[in-house]
């Protein structure tokens, strides 16, 4: 890692040009700052479109917001493969995520176009529009939207007087086009994103083969007990819903470590924890904690959720507070890559001498929505100590390329495998 080869298709300088230039587009007492349908997110995105049009793409903003590129195929009528991430932040967030990816793709086509190499195939980049959460509380919403999967009554989500209807036609979209707009053209589409994690820079291996983006749930549960004086009430006639809902918590915990030995993915953790009425000398009479669980195997998570259940009987049986059934507030399932296209950048991988390993994505990503219309999978490159969404992340020039230039091999052998598919 970190040590590039100087005869890769693609080209450095101008990657990190793009990232520079965007970074340099930011809120200047919060580094890296350019959240979605805020003046800053459409000044980045007037400098992509300008990077787009010089490297000899057509470019239009679609009925969702989002950005896009295109460089016709060869063949009428084949359909479009397409690649590219989000250039939105989240508050203080980084340089790299979600842009690397845009930079990569904008690359391949630039690469594409230096190589006199036209695909069969019409070739698309794409800046998908508020990617991470945005200000109405919801996110990857341009991938939703070119899937046909906006979900009814979000338009009308408001931030103040801003509802997100606005802010789509604010980012060039056409919220009234919606219904219209899903795509039945894209044969494939790729993205390559920072890895968000520790495993490749601590295995030293350049690029992650993503084989799923990770099902995500997120149960709630309310524990009731008794306030009562903590100086005076015995120990063992207490009803403490904090020491109920301590106990579910090392338990997922333990289920979390359990789980994580199988097979595939998974993760637990309570990342939301209150307490009523929180005060140093009452017993807490009440509890609440939401659990966010991730599966690459749906049935890890169905049986992790049978498990919650029935702790949650245990613990009220074992302590005497009433415990409410635990609620699924969210409940996606995993979405598995492509066997296609994950052949093609394995190969892709080898034919540049990247070194690779198959993993799951713990994060959610616009390809998991182009995953429902489309033949689509995703590659990871390292970013340093794992770290994301801080205005610490980074991620090295010779390893983003790297991985460019395995999006360059894979579009080249999709062009033609892509027919043969058919």
């Amino acid at each position: 890692m970190g040590v590039i080869e100087t005869n890769l298709p693609v080209d450095a300088r101008r990657i990190a040009d793009i990232i520079k230039g965007l970074a340099r587009i930011t809120e200047p007492d919060r580094p890296y700052t350019r959240r979605a349908f805020t003046p800053l997110f459409l000044e980045g995105r007037a400098f992509l479109e300008q990077r787009f049009k010089a490297a000899g793409l057509e470019t239009r903003i679609d009925a969702s917001g989002n950005l896009i590129g295109r460089r016709k195929g060869r063949k009428s009528g084949l359909g479009t493969i397409m690649l590219g991430s989000h250039s939105d932040t989240v508050p203080e967030g980084g340089r790299f995520d979600g842009i690397a990816g845009v930079a990569a793709a904008l690359e391949v086509a630039q690469a594409l176009s230096d190589a006199g190499i036209r695909l069969d195939h019409d070739l698309e980049v794409v800046d998908f529009l508020a990617e991470e959460v945005s200000v109405f509380g919801v996110s990857c919403i341009g991938s939703r939207g070119m899937a046909g999967l906006i979900p009814d009554g979000w338009l009308s989500r408001a931030h103040g007087e801003l509802t997100l209807r606005q802010g789509m036609i604010d980012a060039g979209g056409d919220p009234s086009r919606l219904a219209q707009q899903k795509r039945s053209d894209i044969k494939a589409f790729l993205e390559l994103h920072i890895e968000q994690g520790p495993v490749l820079e601590a295995e030293r291996c350049d690029v992650g083969i993503v084989t799923a983006i990770a099902g995500i749930t997120r149960v709630e549960i309310l524990f009731e007990g008794q306030a009562d004086h903590a100086g005076t009430t015995p120990m063992g006639r207490r009803r403490d819903a904090l020491t109920a809902a301590a106990r579910m918590v090392g338990e997922v915990a333990r289920l979390g470590t359990e789980f994580s030995k199988g097979e595939g993915h998974f993760t637990a953790t309570v990342g939301e924890f209150s307490i009523e009425p929180n005060a140093a000398n009452v017993v807490p009479s009440r509890a609440r904690l939401l659990i966010d669980a991730r599966a690459e195997l749906r049935p890890d998570m169905e049986r992790f959720i049978a498990e919650i259940d029935q702790l949650a009987v245990d613990i009220q049986r074992d302590t005497g507070v009433s415990i409410a059934s635990p609620k699924l507030i969210s409940d996606n399932f995993p979405t598995p890559a492509d066997p296609l296209v994950l052949r093609n950048l394995e190969a892709a991988c080898d034919r540049v001498g990247a070194k690779h390993r198959r993993m799951a994505s713990g994060a959610g990503h616009d390809t998991a929505w182009m995953a429902r219309i489309s033949k689509a999978a995703m590659i990871f490159i390292a970013c340093r100590e794992g770290r994301s969404h801080t205005p610490d992340e980074w991620a090295d020039k010779d390893d983003i390329t790297l991985g460019a230039a395995v999006l360059f091999e894979a579009v080249r052998k999709l062009d033609s495998d892509l027919q043969g598919a058919r």
